[in-house]
């Protein structure tokens, strides 16, 4: 028999040239793929390989995808050598003991079953927003389109919406079901029919920032469009470079004016409405399509055209001011910076914290009050998170990690804090510096 020829082997120094969006390279478990065509076809989106271009993507591969074993035979065509045996597995001296524990960590987590789902768990949250939308429509039928009861009817679909986002977010992350394709399909389900929105802009644009938290040029959800300097870095090359697309020193007094309450009727809707189309993606927009079919056939009745269109905004209005008070509450608060390039284990940590956990912060936020195990385990049903929580906290404490943890009030005041010191430092660098 013939032998096997010899696979070739590369020093890091040579991988982490292949970063470019024409020539992207990254390791796995010390292979090296070429995947620079193959991410255009990459079902999360090209966008979430290329912030790992040369660089070891073993956890974040581990992380996002449930059956290795499938995922793995699209790498096989993609492999092009190995690291020199004298190379150490991790880039750019990321810890190797820290990301061992980790893995361990996990490990445990799967012998504990914590991957394991509870499915009667899910369904009482599905129920829930179906009762919500049952209710609200029984609301006007019963006492009528006055003030009160539109606003009462406004609040419960606002809740239910923030509900169906958190649910949406689950089935998004394939944490429900053992086979990603019910994911996906449910997840089709609730974030088109129950929500209007697209499961593939949600999936390019969140995979994204699990992939590389608070990373500018990375993460889209720290993409402020000059609206807001963030951090420490960016205020201060804003301020460096004499930029002043608005008043920053007083940012944390106009977000309450267009951060909350303009991103999902105003941003995100726009958005996710010109990308479906765009993209020609045409199964989203059916089941986006199918959400405003329902929503305006159930209300038109009780508000005409007009009246159900503004109504619709309304709600949307609502459920922005919770989702951003929510989603922010984790991470505005944390390190955003340029990419420190840390094994996954550090850098999830220096971007999220968590909220004290009691059954009305778990129902408010969707467990997301438990962010950093989530990010850790995104695939891990988040009736699970609190089980894994206290090794995480051993872990940090190993490695002498800062594991962040705070009441919900303090959480949200936080956000406000983190505006006006990012504002100060950009004000500091525009007039001294």
């Amino acid at each position: 028999t013939e032998r096997q020829a010899p696979m070739p082997t590369f020093r890091w120094e040579e991988i982490q040239k292949h970063n470019l969006r024409t020539d992207r390279w990254l390791v796995i478990d010390r292979k090296v793929y070429n995947v620079t065509k193959w991410s255009q076809r990459h079902p999360g989106g090209h966008r979430v390989i290329g912030h790992y271009s040369g660089e070891d993507a073993t956890d974040a591969f581990r992380a996002f995808h449930l059956d290795l074993d499938f995922v793995g035979k699209f790498l096989k065509p993609l492999l092009i050598g190995e690291l020199a045996p004298e190379e150490p597995s991790l880039d750019r001296g990321k810890s190797s003991q820290i990301t061992e524990d980790f893995r361990a960590l996990k490990k445990t987590a799967e012998d504990m079953n914590l991957f394991k789902t509870n499915h009667l768990f899910f369904f009482l949250l599905l129920s829930h927003i179906i009762v919500m939308e049952s209710l609200a429509w029984f609301i006007l039928s019963y006492f009528g389109t006055g003030w009160i009861p539109t606003l009462v009817t406004a609040f419960v679909l606002a809740t239910s919406q923030a509900q169906a986002g958190w649910l949406q977010h689950d089935y998004g992350h394939l944490s429900v079901y053992k086979k990603s394709i019910w994911n996906h399909v449910v997840h089709k389900f609730v974030i088109g029919h129950l929500k209007g929105a697209s499961a593939n802009w949600w999936n390019h644009r969140h995979f994204q920032h699990h992939a590389k938290p608070n990373i500018f040029h990375k993460d889209p959800d720290i993409k402020s469009l000059h609206v807001f300097v963030l951090g420490e870095w960016q205020p201060l090359e804003y301020g460096k470079k004499k930029l002043k697309y608005l008043p920053y020193n007083h940012q944390h007094e106009y977000f309450f004016l267009i951060g909350p309450p303009l991103l999902i009727p105003m941003y995100f809707q726009y958005q996710i409405i010109m990308t479906m189309i765009s993209r020609r993606d045409w199964v989203d927009l059916a089941w986006a399509i199918s959400y405003y079919m329902r929503f305006f056939y159930t209300y038109i009745p009780f508000y005409g055209i007009l009246g159900a269109l503004v109504f619709l905004n309304f709600i949307r209005f609502l459920e922005s001011h919770w989702f951003v008070w929510v989603t922010q509450m984790n991470h505005l608060v944390m390190e955003i910076d340029l990419d420190h390039y840390r094994d996954w284990f550090s850098s999830q940590l220096a971007a999220t914290c968590n909220v004290e956990q009691s059954f009305f912060n778990d129902w408010f936020s969707g467990h997301l009050n438990f962010q950093i195990e989530h990010h850790l385990f995104p695939t891990m049903p988040r009736h699970n998170l609190h089980k894994i929580a206290p090794l995480v906290k051993s872990l940090c404490a190993k490695h002498g990690i800062e594991y962040q943890e705070k009441p919900l009030l303090r959480a949200l005041i936080d956000i406000v804090s983190s505006l006006k010191k990012s504002g100060e430092l950009w004000l500091d660098a525009y007039l001294h510096k």
